[in-house]
């Protein structure tokens, strides 16, 4: 597995790494312990080395902390985990509102670090902005838990440029994690030309559009209400069609490659920049190395123009209702 270097402060990971939201949420039913643990390490026998997880995964429990922390506590130090705090996790529905006053963080940090059983958390995101809370306090408490040798890295998760440069200013900003696919294109206008002036990593999540590049896709109506793909707007009649024509095209273009639509996704973000880690995440051990096989894919400028002819604009539909975007 290729290695690369996120941001300027000295984080190197793999290529790609692993998203850990669906063992537990957000996807219908989660996976069985011993099945995520299997598949956590099978990630890191493909040489997977960074993990991604948060607090909101567990619902304020700890059960992604815990679930990832046991199955990567034999190969702790050959990986990098990360975590996120910034949600209130007593309001309803969960995810709905903030809560990144200081004495949260230090908190939730002292949570995370008990749940993972770790003695340092490598990289500490903040989930999302929390309007009530300067970013400049934000920043200083997690310079201080960087200080106290309780963290390493200091994350945002979908901050616009101004959050971005406030943050930064206080303590640098190792990475930045934002939805960024063939799919979903929002960043690439404002966000990552200021990434790379500061030196910061770029981690993208649900780079495969949330499923929607894996080929195993159907309408909104057929999910589970407890499935976010039943509300997203890419799954409705009239967007759900064109998706699928786009990813029609897409595979038709992979199979000139010998390469699957996934792994055609993967690669097309990996030429992004050397500066980009996605964070794909499957419940499933063979999709895992259909995954990682990416890294060893080419595509040439043709390839990528014609990529861009098929979704130049991403895709049809947003990704989240108006009510849950970011405020960038």
């Amino acid at each position: 597995m290729q290695q690369r270097t996120l941001g300027s402060q000295g984080l190197t990971t793999s290529a790609l790494g692993l998203g850990t939201m669906g063992f537990t949420m957000a996807y219908g039913q989660g996976s069985a312990e011993a099945d995520a643990i299997a598949t956590i390490r099978r990630a890191h026998e493909l040489g997977i080395t960074f993990f991604d997880t948060a607090e909101l995964y567990g619902a304020g429990t700890g059960a992604s902390e815990q679930l990832v922390g046991k199955a990567l506590a034999p190969v702790r130090d050959d990986v990098v985990i990360a975590t996120k705090f910034g949600f209130d996790m007593s309001a309803d529905p969960i995810g709905t509102a903030f809560d990144s006053r200081p004495e949260h963080i230090r908190e939730v940090t002292e949570n995370s670090l008990r749940h993972l059983g770790v003695d340092v958390i490598d990289v500490l995101y903040q989930h999302r902005v929390d309007p009530d809370v300067p970013m400049e306090e934000v920043a200083g408490t997690v310079k201080e838990l960087i200080e106290a040798g309780k963290v390493r890295y200091f994350g945002l998760s979908e901050a616009g440029v101004d959050d971005l440069r406030r943050a930064h200013a206080v303590q640098p900003v190792s990475v930045l994690q934002t939805e960024y696919s063939i799919f979903e294109r929002e960043v690439e206008a404002d966000v990552l030309p200021v990434v790379r002036e500061l030196g910061i990593g770029f981690v993208p999540y649900s780079p495969l559009g949330r499923g929607l590049l894996t080929g195993e896709i159907k309408p909104a109506s057929q999910y589970p209400r407890d499935d976010m793909r039943s509300w997203d707007e890419r799954w409705q009649p009239g967007n759900y069609e064109q998706n699928v024509a786009a990813v029609d095209q897409l595979r038709a273009l992979a199979g000139e490659k010998g390469a699957t639509v996934t792994q055609l996704a993967l690669a097309w973000l990996l030429a992004q920049g050397d500066d980009i880690v996605p964070i794909p995440g499957t419940r499933s051990q063979s999709r895992l190395a259909e995954n990682a096989a990416a890294v060893d894919i080419e595509l040439t400028d043709d390839d990528l123009g014609r990529i861009g002819d098929i979704l130049p604009n991403g895709s049809f539909g947003g990704r989240y209702p108006e009510a849950m975007l970011p405020k960038w």
